[in-house]
């Protein structure tokens, strides 16, 4: 009996082992089906990719601040976060109240857009001790929208006041340029904002190439759910990234060499550079990701070490709220 025991778990031990010789072999098929447009090519340089606009130059996310990234580099790609407000339109807001970076109060969701537009709430302002302040950046300077450097034929839209910005002003604002669109919101709500999301770049695609160009995000199980079921039965071409159990499905399979099992549909990993005590900017996790035709773009970096050390290691994208100190390290790396 204990000898058939034996023989029975030599059989299972040399079937796995078999099992993951072939999986470890085995070539990974891409996961983002034709050319991937968040990829570079090797040795040039990453996507600047500006924070809420890089908002430690101007109030997060506001067109304003759009603007002065794209004056610093007109090729960058924009990352924003957005809610939706009561009468369905979707803003640009990282939070999805309006307590800590507004002069209201309130869940936006409980606010509607022409609300806010009528009482021109400030969203030019930051609440990081408690206590309300007007923004500041980060050399503490008081800013305001007549400061940005605006391309010809753009004027402010308000002399002192950061006006509350759609994706709809954003898109049509940037038309070439990529933009990434985290959703905020949760459950039901969060839902309901993906699919407002969608619809709008439905509805803009033919004159704006949105599907070609944005892509969509989410921490929240519930709604990153309800990406793959747009892409997989509605629009193949919708870009998106994982949510976190995505993360680290991809990183665990990595690490016993068969990620080969890794097949969700994505464009792209938004990554900190460690999580965990675990580097997830070394050349093997970018290289992995690579081989699945994903991208791999790292939040947020401010500070010039570690821009070097991500440019380094070839990653495709490098988030910061700083765009002028990323465009200087770019200058000095991948000089004209």
């Amino acid at each position: 009996m204990k000898k058939r025991i034996k023989n029975s778990l030599k059989i299972i031990f040399v079937l796995v082992l078999f099992t993951w010789l072939v999986l470890a072999l085995v070539p990974p098929k891409a996961n983002f089906q034709g050319d991937n447009p968040l990829l570079i090519e090797i040795g040039t340089r990453p996507l600047l990719i500006a924070h809420g606009g890089g908002n430690r130059e101007f109030p997060d996310n506001t067109l304003e601040a759009f603007y002065n990234a794209y004056s610093i580099d007109p090729d960058c790609m924009m990352e924003t976060d957005v809610s939706i407000t009561e009468d369905g339109v979707i803003i640009l807001s990282h939070d999805t109240s309006l307590d800590r970076k507004t002069n209201t109060m309130g869940q936006i969701e409980d606010h509607t857009y022409q609300s806010l537009i009528a009482d021109e709430v400030d969203f030019g302002y930051e609440n990081s001790d408690g206590v309300l302040t007007v923004y500041t950046n980060y050399l503490d300077q008081t800013v305001s929208p007549v400061d940005v450097t605006y391309p010809i034929g753009i004027t402010p839209r308000h002399l002192s006041k950061f006006l509350v910005t759609t994706l709809e002003d954003l898109i049509k604002a940037f038309p070439t340029n990529q933009i990434n669109v985290e959703i905020k919101q949760s459950g039901e709500t969060g839902k309901r904002a993906l699919e407002a999301v969608f619809t709008l770049l439905e509805d803009l695609d033919e004159d704006y190439h949105t599907f070609d160009r944005i892509v969509l995000a989410s921490f929240h199980n519930e709604v990153y759910q309800e990406l793959e079921i747009y892409q997989q039965q509605i629009n193949s071409r919708l870009m998106f990234s994982p949510a976190t159990n995505g993360v680290a499905t991809f990183y665990f399979l990595k690490l016993f060499r068969i990620d080969t099992l890794f097949t969700n549909p994505i464009a792209v990993f938004q990554l900190p550079v460690r999580q965990y005590n675990i580097n997830l900017a070394s050349r093997s996790v970018i290289n992995a990701a690579h081989r699945h035709n994903i991208a791999v773009h790292y939040w947020t970096i401010d500070d010039e070490a570690t821009m070097k050390y991500l440019i380094e290691n070839g990653a495709d994208g490098i988030m910061t709220n700083i765009p002028t100190l990323l465009k200087q390290v770019y200058d000095e790396i991948f000089p004209l």
